[in-house]
């Protein structure tokens, strides 16, 4: 029995060892597994148990419909991912110049909270084109139909998930995120903030009808989404959970609850954001996950699949988001870095400008970095030191070109930054 015992042992131990030694840049789920060529010596069902024997899932408060609790494992690739994060995006990151400059920053916010807001109405089936989207939310017109309203309403959602960021989640306040991004949206107005009612279950399927979840029952909804509170505050469970992973776990969460009869997904994206704010993650005011996971829906559908079918391990879906983050910090970057290079290659144009002296040359290169900004002659006269008169006979110069707009503030004469100051320099 004793050799039995420790034959069954040193199996165990083998096949333990094997699934560690695996590269740690992949989790394979059985049905990426099955299709590979198994270590020597091992069928692919030996295999599957090592691999399963190296995973530990941290168990959550999450239930699944038959009452398992969802877990996550921390395999080095998520950890790895999670430490980029924290180095790229976290609350000790030095920021972008561009993000913290007054001038630009707003514009960057605003770029950013349009982005977001469009592209997550669109994976909700919204038809309006970006152009005529950005267009509505810059002149602040109201929305023309459905789709305008869809993506009005992420926008202001967005907007006010920045003002929430340091309070604690409740349900009301769930319902009041659901009211204001499904607000005149709904095939039924009075489901806008509102659990589904009991007799009003819902399915996730495609449009062939081939059911993928199955939520909870209404009734079940209100527990739910105080234990989904709980959970988003820190309150449960009682460890250290990577607060990225907290905030990944919660989107998945009221997408599994699906507790509203639509916009379920846009809550989902909503409540990610407010997490990750709230943990002081401030990079992602100016970060849209959906435009990523728009360019991959199967892959992001897919890994809710993966997380339900192996014995509810949120790891897939995990692993897919932190993938998902990754992409949008880097996209953030390259657009800021692209950004960057055109002020310096227009600054470069202004060198080539003739008639310009070096104070306005000065002020031209600042202008460029700060769109809208006002200047007067006495600012323009303390920053150089010159007279009231060549000060004032600058802007005026710079005006006659159109490279200032010349207005009036009361008594006081102020020339401003046009916001096509780019357009309008000699090519």
């Amino acid at each position: 029995m004793l050799d039995r015992c420790g034959g069954l042992q040193e199996t165990l131990s083998l096949l333990s060892l094997l699934a560690t030694s695996e590269e740690g840049d992949r989790y394979l789920h059985w049905d990426e597994l099955r299709h590979r060529p198994a270590p020597e010596g091992l069928t692919h069902e030996q295999w599957w148990l090592a691999e399963k024997l190296s995973r530990r899932l941290t168990p959550l408060p999450l239930l699944a419909s038959e009452g398992l609790a969802f877990g996550f494992s921390q395999p080095p690739v998520l950890l790895k991912g999670l430490h980029q994060i924290d180095m790229e995006a976290g609350a000790s990151v030095v920021a972008p110049e561009a993000v913290t400059r007054r001038s630009t920053r707003d514009r960057y916010l605003l770029s950013s909270l349009m982005e977001e807001a469009i592209t997550s109405s669109q994976m909700e089936g919204a038809a309006t084109t970006r152009d005529v989207a950005k267009a509505m939310i810059r002149s602040r017109r109201p929305p023309r139909d459905r789709s305008e309203r869809m993506i009005l309403n992420n926008f202001l959602t967005m907007q006010r998930i920045r003002e929430l960021r340091k309070q604690p989640l409740t349900p009301q306040l769930v319902l009041d995120l659901h009211r204001l991004v499904t607000e005149g949206t709904l095939d039924d107005p009075a489901d806008a903030g509102r659990l589904r009612p009991p007799g009003k279950e819902v399915v996730v399927d495609d449009l062939y009808g081939t059911v993928f979840h199955v939520p909870p029952p209404a009734d079940e909804l209100p527990q739910r989404l105080e234990e989904l509170c709980r959970f988003a505050n820190g309150e449960t469970p009682k460890v250290f959970i990577h607060p990225v992973v907290r905030a990944i776990a919660l989107h998945f969460w009221l997408a599994y609850d699906h507790p509203f009869s639509d916009g379920n997904g846009r809550t989902a994206r909503a409540l990610f954001y407010w997490a990750m704010l709230q943990q002081g993650y401030w990079l992602f005011e100016f970060i849209s996950i959906s435009s990523v996971i728009n360019q991959a829906r199967g892959q992001y559908e897919r890994s809710f699949l993966l997380s339900e079918s192996d014995d509810n391990d949120l790891t897939y879906f995990l692993l897919a988001q932190v993938k998902v983050i990754l992409q949008a910090i880097g996209s953030l970057h390259s657009y800021l870095e692209r950004k960057a290079g055109e002020v310096g290659a227009l600054q470069q144009r202004l060198e080539g400008m003739e008639g310009l002296n070096h104070r306005q040359l000065e002020l031209l290169r600042h202008a460029l970095r700060h769109p809208g900004y006002r200047y007067t002659v006495l600012s323009h006269q303390n920053s150089h030191g010159v007279s009231h008169q060549t000060a004032r006979s600058d802007l005026q110069s710079l005006s006659a070109r159109g490279l200032l707009i010349a207005g009036k503030d009361g008594r006081r004469e102020i020339f401003r930054v046009p916001e096509d100051l780019t357009t309008r320099l000699p090519g």
